[in-house]
């Protein structure tokens, strides 16, 4: 057989396998799987020693993305889909946001003219419901889906953002009606703007009072609320970046009671705490995100959820912005009070290798419960599986080679992010993708950027 590339004795892992074996590839599809093919190659990689896993798909990042007056985001698509594709992701899923006096059609045609032919990987778009007019919920937002924008996420906190229980009920049943998969950020609103009422009426402005008037009863409250409507239509969700016991409960519970529910967390719950947030000379603006981490006991929670199979979902909630500066965290009202600071930090780039580190070298979970956490579970919540997400005979060629005993120690100059500084800086890391390959094509080749600007695709759902 005649193959386009071949990929040579590494050890091809899967979510339920891992054998030492050959990939084919041919046409950018994966057409062999076998202990020795026989066949001619136009490119042979020798991956012997390495391990062969399915590219990542990060279903939980921000882009571009309107972030309030004289705020910008640090990543376009050319450094976000750049820093992913380094990062052993071959796709990622960010978020097209209807802002509050727009309409959602608009949205997705002016973030389609951001994303095109700015792509080093593939892309599929989440849609953010911010106004659920008539208009919107009875035209727009259902012939949306049908075109294949299929999963929306809608908000209970940010003013600007959130929607109010009727509101949420609402986008559920329009969702639910026509098949679409339902993200929700859970934090109540109302309890925040109190405390942080509060907390400025004490002279309490320091970055740390993010993390204490966004405390887990918060969270919690907001969780056992989403369920709840969700379970008042009848509609299977997704709760994301969960970062605490309490919450995970509520989501345990609402599956003992026969609900079906989708949960993810992220690398800042397992590694990073509240006390991160308490750097000298406003350096725990760059830890401000929402939910904020925790302590170290809901970092334990954490890392039980993943090894029980609580959670299925492992994403960055990659939301970059630059430290220094007048546009991000150090706005000149952020640079004073923590409630203007940008809520979000980057990471896309350093999810997969945290999660190898700290979870496969560290015995946590194995690495077939890794492959789940960071592309096949993703590939069949949203409606890319098999085309993404795993290593299969008639799959897009989508694989990163990993190096499992490579240690490096993350440093920001060393990252490919637009952003200014890393959460993670000086974390010592063992476990890194080296090589990459999107629908065939080799991308990245021993940390060497070889794929070009546009060889990634919009991908329909």
């Amino acid at each position: 057989m005649q193959f386009d590339l071949l990929l040579k004795s590494g050890t091809v892992v899967t979510e339920t396998d891992s054998r030492q074996a050959d990939v084919g590839i041919k046409d950018g599809k994966i057409v062999a799987i076998g202990s020795t093919l026989d066949g001619e190659a136009t490119e042979v990689i020798d991956a012997s020693g390495r391990l062969v896993l399915p590219g990542g798909i990060d279903s939980h990042v921000h882009i571009a993305q309107p972030s309030g007056d004289g705020i910008v985001m640090a990543d376009d698509f050319e450094s976000g889909t750049r820093s992913a594709l380094f990062g052993g992701n071959t796709t990622i899923m960010p978020f097209c946001l209807q802002e509050r006096d727009g309409d959602l059609r608009s949205a997705i045609n002016w973030y389609h003219g951001l994303a095109e032919n700015q792509l080093y990987t593939d892309v599929a778009f989440h849609l953010i419901v911010a106004n659920p007019s008539p208009g919107v919920l009875g035209q727009q937002l259902p012939a949306a889906i049908k075109d294949g924008y299929t999963s929306i996420k809608v908000f209970m906190t940010y003013e600007n953002l959130r929607l109010n229980d009727a509101e949420l009920l609402a986008t559920f049943d329009v969702a639910r009606e026509h098949g679409a998969t339902m993200m929700i950020h859970c934090e109540n609103e109302d309890a925040i703007r109190y405390l942080v009422e509060r907390h400025e009426a004490n002279g309490n402005v320091l970055p740390r009072a993010h993390a204490t008037t966004r405390p887990v009863p918060v969270e919690r409250e907001a969780t056992h609320r989403a369920l709840s409507l969700a379970e008042i239509v009848d509609l299977p969700i997704v709760i994301v970046h969960v970062s605490n016991a309490a919450a995970i409960e509520e989501i345990r519970r609402a599956r003992a009671r026969g609900m079906k529910v989708t949960a993810e967390t992220c690398p800042q719950y397992l590694v990073l705490t509240e006390d991160d947030l308490d750097g000298m000379d406003w350096e725990g603006a760059k830890f401000v995100c929402s939910p904020p981490p925790r302590n170290t006991q809901e970092q334990a929670a954490c890392w039980e959820g993943l090894t029980d199979g609580t959670f299925d979902l492992f994403s960055s909630d990659h939301c970059p912005f630059r430290y220094a500066g007048t546009d991000g965290k150090m706005n000149p009202q952020g640079a004073k009070n923590f409630r203007y600071i940008p809520n979000g930090i980057p990471g896309v780039e350093t999810r997969l290798p945290i999660l190898f580190s700290e979870g496969v070298g560290k015995g946590r979970i194995d690495l077939q419960q890794f492959v789940a956490l960071t592309a096949t579970n993703h590939a069949k919540t949203y409606g890319l599986f098999p085309q993404k997400g795993t290593i299969a005979v008639g799959s897009d060629a989508d694989i990163a080679i990993w190096d499992p005993e490579l240690t490096r120690t993350v440093t920001h100059e060393s990252l490919h992010d637009g952003a200014d500084y890393s959460p993670y800086e000086g974390m010592t890391l063992t476990g890194w993708p080296t090589t990459v390959v999107l629908r065939g094509k080799v991308m990245v080749r021993d940390d060497v950027l070889e794929g070009e600007l546009g060889d990634g695709q919009y991908l329909s759902r």
